[in-house]
């Protein structure tokens, strides 16, 4: 997305620069000058966000909106945005296409049929994880200091049958009890760079998994015994195991998590990562071969998880090194490190937000040009509207979700810059828009006189439901009313989908899993 930014105009000034025809829309002191949007053709992925004192035109990426037909204004600045999905290790999560190697439907295949049809396969949960393994991870637990989870085991988890029981329940996947644990520790990437990885089915992880035993063996010593040496978002390193990673789960985020489950999130999702991993490992061994699945899973690996990060570094500094401002999502620290080491900290002042989270190793982050902010930012004010919340209610953000700042131009324009990583459900976005607003109108860290530029992933949908999902139509009348517009236009098209992927059935959260015949209908294809 390209900006042109002309001179301030009184308020019937037309067209300048552009040949655009600009309406303004005063809100409080600001005079804010939106475009109206003639045609919408796809141009960007993600949606910014432009608020101005002056003129604010969009040209480039985002003329096709705008009907723009001349060359651009004199002032010119160029926004990249981008969710780089950190979090994503899995080589078997979406559904890939692999022609030349038939192995890979036939694997996948036999996964959703075991899933699907699983008849008299279907054992207790006992039979896989057995009782004791139960017994040794319960004395694990209640030696960290945790609460035994021995009432869970008995009354309910062991007596579940492990596909209808466990699997398939579409609870576990609302409540995140396997898919969190799986989110922290599935990729660890310690104060040296380098990448641990917890032993299952669902990541990297090299060595054999050949049976229950020697699966168990492993998960139990990586979980509690292994220390890694792990770096915080002040640069200090300290050793952790990875049960120590794991972070509660809250349910002002994920409000099918009952109060009792909330307060024993800890112990409860150990043990429910471990009987998921655990029933992975024996479908796997079920379905085919140990010397079938994981010679595959390895080739996977290699293409596709391993060159993650230079290959986003390479896209980065290739096709978007002439921009301005870059917004970027879901970034990892291992990410950040490598882009601060190369080109693109070379060219770019790299911001990341105070409260990094190392943990979930996902966070927003912004680069500004130094040639265009020669004195980078000015100050973070991610804090300023977090505080803008209003009171009592609960906006579904973690750390490192959010990360805005202010900075100034070589020509000493003051501007408000903020990337934001949407939750799930899209339902944090419009908040952290009001929030945002909110500051700039009422903080005095933030000059009157800044423009705005937000980049994010709204994760907005389609088809919203209602305190469940955000619509994108009615996401688009709410920047609306607070005089913005975004790239997309004022209103959006609903049908231009930024996404489009089909979840397998070997991920953690099952009740997203697509057949092989559903991509289309069931998969997440979604204006976000």
């Amino acid at each position: 997305v390209e900006m042109g930014m002309g001179p301030d105009f009184d308020d019937d000034q037309e067209g300048a620069g552009d040949g655009v025809q600009m309406q303004p829309l005063v809100e409080g002191k600001r005079r804010v000058f939106t475009s109206k949007p003639k045609n919408a053709l796809n141009a960007s992925s993600l949606t910014v966000f432009l608020l101005t004192v002056g003129l604010v035109c969009l040209i480039g990426g985002a003329r096709s909106y705008l009907g723009m037909s001349s060359g651009p204004a004199s002032r010119r600045m160029q926004v990249t945005t981008f969710n780089v999905a950190a979090i994503n290790n899995n080589p078997f999560e979406y559904w890939l296409s692999m022609p030349e190697n038939p192995a890979y439907e036939d694997l996948m295949g036999k996964v959703e049929d075991f899933l699907e049809n699983p008849g008299d396969k279907d054992v207790p949960v006992n039979k896989v994880f057995t009782q004791e393994m139960f017994d040794k991870l319960d004395a694990r637990l209640t030696g960290v200091g945790w609460k035994s989870v021995k009432t869970y085991w008995d009354e309910d988890f062991s007596k579940r049958t492990i596909v209808e029981g466990f699997l398939k329940d579409k609870s576990l996947g609302s409540k995140r009890l396997a898919s969190m644990p799986d989110r922290v520790t599935n990729t660890i990437f310690t104060a040296s760079g380098s990448p641990v990885f917890r032993p299952t089915v669902i990541n990297m992880y090299e060595k054999d998994l050949n049976n229950q035993d020697m699966w168990w063996k492993a998960w139990e010593k990586f979980m509690f015994d292994d220390k890694l040496k792990m770096k915080d978002k002040d640069g200090k390193v300290s050793e952790q195991a990875p049960w120590e990673m794991l972070q509660p789960i809250k349910k002002a985020k994920y409000p099918a998590i009952s109060e009792e489950e909330e307060a024993d999130s800890l112990p409860l999702q150990t043990l429910c990562g471990a009987i998921f991993d655990g029933i992975l490992v024996s479908m796997m061994n079920t379905v085919t071969k140990p010397d079938v699945w994981q010679p595959l899973k390895r080739t996977i690996v290699e293409n596709l998880n391993k060159k993650k990060i230079p290959h986003t570094l390479e896209i980065l500094e290739k096709q978007y090194i002439d921009a301005s401002i870059m917004t970027l999502q879901e970034v990892s620290s291992a990410l950040i490190d490598e882009a601060r080491k190369g080109k693109l900290g070379r060219n770019f002042h790299i911001i990341s937000p105070k409260n990094l989270d190392v943990v979930r190793d996902q966070n927003s982050v912004i680069l500004l040009c130094k040639k265009t902010f020669p004195k980078g930012m000015t100050e973070e004010v991610s804090d300023v509207v977090e505080s803008m919340f209003p009171q009592g209610v609960k906006v579904p953000v973690a750390n490192g979700d959010i990360l805005a700042i202010t900075a100034k131009n070589a020509r000493g324009d003051d501007f408000v810059v903020a990337s934001f990583h949407g939750d799930t459900n899209g339902l944090a976005t419009i908040p952290v828009l009001d929030a945002i607003v909110a500051a700039m109108k009422n903080s005095d860290k933030i000059p009157d006189s800044a423009r705005l530029i937000f980049g994010l992933d709204a994760n907005t949908y389609e088809k919203g439901v209602e305190g469940k999902t955000q619509d994108v139509m009615l996401w688009g009348a709410h920047y609306m009313e607070h005089g913005l517009t975004s790239c997309w236009g004022d209103l959006p098209d609903k049908t231009n989908y930024t996404t489009y992927n089909a979840r397998t059935y070997l991920q953690p959260q099952l009740n997203k899993a697509c057949k092989r015949t559903e991509k289309r209908e069931k998969g997440d294809v979604n204006p976000k």
